[in-house]
């Protein structure tokens, strides 16, 4: 492509960014992802889930992208607006600075707005820089043809689901698809691009500057007033929130769903098979979120997830996988059939780019731990739930305590088939022993005898047959020897005490068989097949709960180099992918739910523990 910024060069394939290259925007609808270079690579229009309308990430020829940036030679840098979701590029050249704002405006009525608009404001801010513009969209997932009509400053594209106009304060022209400007500004100048969804009438809205500025200052000030209702203070607070920001940008407002991810099939491997759609609704993913933003204070999104799950997630669906799916779409709806998009390459040429996700249809018993314990953190730090919510539990619990010993695909949905995983079977006992919790505190009706024998019965279970008397540890699952991360969650859900004997031993023994450098991988695939092709990287969520395992264990010392250590691996805005290759990259969809909320749990545990 021409004119690119040289950024685009660091990676394998020229015509990629890294990954990590990229910054996140958002309006709780949507997200658009920024390269460092200033080329919007992804972005979906008008939900998460919707079809891409800019997706170069996966296909830097054929997905689409909107180029802003210095006609000559130039050094960027990105960081944000202090305290908001608006992402500055600035361009160093030999004649000035400059720098792109981009922001998707949201106001104090962000569940009712129902506007889609991406702003792009140029400033030069010294000297005098010449930039250039290419909007080149290319509509579902750049399998839809699409005219475009450029006039004077506003170009309309056409395709047969979606249109889109474009408003700017500079000429455009048209160049086949896509529509292009070149314009050069002195100090203090500035341009304006704005690209909104068009309803029936076909007629884009003006973005003058001054417009322009208004919403910028509205957004500000929406992001810093989310931000001030947070209760953390501690170390390390500009990266809890920071990670808190982007939380808040994963949600979505109509429904108070939560996505794992917002886009599809980064790959976890360069060239592997493993690459995923995550911008759905995962329950334990999204029961998680709720658990790390409620610890820094933020009751309101806690009570709007809630209310998803009260009207989407009903324990009377009566699958034979079990009441509940594991998997939602961000407006409820349970299909989400997989299927692979043949005519995109991937990125960096790693296919296969996949929308939808077989794994809704798997069985995946911990879910019920995480979305109950979720359910009773709200009712003792938000507010107390209802009769109705109380029965769900009382039925999912029931369930529970009649499933809990049916081998299962496990929380890393492996595909190879369904095991006694010991993490299914922690988490079942989650499940019941938050229920007891939640009856005895307030007194509801529930089946306590059955509920406490069941609770019983699960915990002798993992002690006889989830531990490995070779190993000296917890292992993956029953009557097998092979190690996994995901048993660091048994000190933290207070299945076992940090310092017993047999938890410590296998902590030693994760800490020798699946930590690299503070990093932790989730398993060994060679010892623990999983029905896929290749490597993957460490697992970042399992890096911070090694960071929370050590420091309940006492290990602070350890705990904190390990966590320190994890912050070098963020991207330059503190973002995270869901894992980190052996070269440091990110990999994986980007940003990961995950990854964020673990981090923000490790960082208010360890400060709590260091005093």
């Amino acid at each position: 492509m021409d004119g690119r910024p040289t950024a685009r060069q660091g990676s394998g394939d020229g015509r990629y960014l890294p990954i990590a290259e990229h910054g996140l925007i958002g309006d709780l609808r949507s997200v658009a992802l920024v390269g460092t270079d200033g080329t919007i690579d992804w972005y979906c229009c008008p939900s998460f889930d919707a079809p891409s309308v800019f997706a170069a990430i996966l296909d830097a020829d054929k997905g689409g992208c909107f180029e802003l940036a210095a006609t000559v030679a130039a050094t960027t840098k990105q960081f944000y607006f202090p305290d908001t979701n608006v992402l500055i590029t600035r361009f160093y050249t030999e004649d000035g600075v400059g720098e792109v704002q981009d922001f998707m405006p949201v106001d104090g009525d962000a569940v009712e707005t129902d506007r889609h608009r991406l702003i792009r404001r140029v400033l030069c801010v010294r000297g005098s820089i010449p930039f250039r513009t290419r909007v080149a969209p290319r509509f579902d997932y750049g399998a839809e043809p699409h005219t475009v009509h450029v006039a004077g400053d506003v170009a309309v594209f056409e395709s047969a689901k979606l249109s889109l106009g474009l408003t700017a304060t500079v000429p455009l022209e048209a160049d086949g698809p896509d529509a292009r400007a070149e314009f050069k500004l002195a100090e203090g100048e500035s341009a304006v691009f704005a690209l909104d969804q068009l309803g029936s009438e076909v007629v884009p809205r003006r973005c003058a500057r001054t417009e322009a500025e208004e919403q910028f200052t509205t957004t500000v000030a929406y992001w810093r007033k989310w931000l001030s209702a947070s209760k953390y203070r501690g170390r390390w607070r500009e990266m809890v929130h920071r990670s808190a920001l982007t939380l808040k940008l994963l949600t979505y407002a109509p429904t108070g769903a939560i996505v794992a991810a917002p886009t599809t099939s980064l790959p976890e491997q360069l060239g592997g098979e493993r690459n995923w759609d995550y911008r759905y609704v995962w329950v334990r993913d999204a029961a998680f979120c709720v658990y790390a933003l409620l610890r820094l204070g933020f009751t309101g999104e806690a009570e709007a997830f809630m209310n998803f799950v009260t009207r989407h997630i009903s324990p009377g669906d009566g699958k034979p996988s079990g009441p509940l799916q594991i998997m939602y779409g961000i407006d409820g709806r349970t299909d989400l059939t997989e299927r692979e998009l043949d005519h995109l390459e991937g990125h960096r040429s790693s296919a296969p780019v996949r929308i939808g996700n077989g794994a809704a249809q798997q069985l995946q018993l911990d879910i019920y731990g995480a979305l109950i314990d979720s359910i009773y953190l709200y009712d003792k730090w938000a507010k107390p739930i209802s009769s109705d919510q109380w029965d769900d539990v009382s039925a999912l619990v029931d369930w529970v305590c009649e499933n809990w010993d049916q081998p299962d695909e496990g929380i890393w949905e492996t595909r190879g088939g369904r095991k006694n995983f010991l993490y299914s079977r922690l988490m079942c006992w989650v499940a019941i022993e938050r229920g007891i919790r939640m009856a005895n505190r307030r007194g509801l009706p529930a089946d306590l005898a059955r509920w406490q024998a069941c609770r019983d019965t699960i915990y002798r279970r993992i002690h006889s047959k989830g531990w490995s008397r070779t190993r000296q540890a917890f292992v993956q699952h029953e009557d097998g020897d092979v190690l996994d991360a995901a048993v660091l969650m048994m000190p933290l859900t207070k299945f076992i005490a940090p310092t017993d004997p047999k938890w410590l031993s296998t902590l030693d023994a994760l800490t020798q068989d699946l930590v690299s450098d503070s990093l932790v991988y989730r398993y060994d695939p060679l010892e623990s097949p999983d029905g896929l092709r290749g490597d993957e990287g460490t697992f970042s969520i399992c890096s911070f709960w090694y960071v929370e395992a050590m420091v309940h264990a006492g290990r602070i010392d350890e705990a904190r180099l390990a966590f320190e250590k994890m912050l070098t691996y963020a991207n330059h805005l503190g973002l995270y992918a869901e894992e980190i290759s052996h070269t440091g990259e990110q990999q994986g969809n980007f940003p990961q739910a995950f990854t964020h909320l673990a981090l923000i749990s490790a960082a208010f545990n360890l400060d709590r523990a260091l005093g």
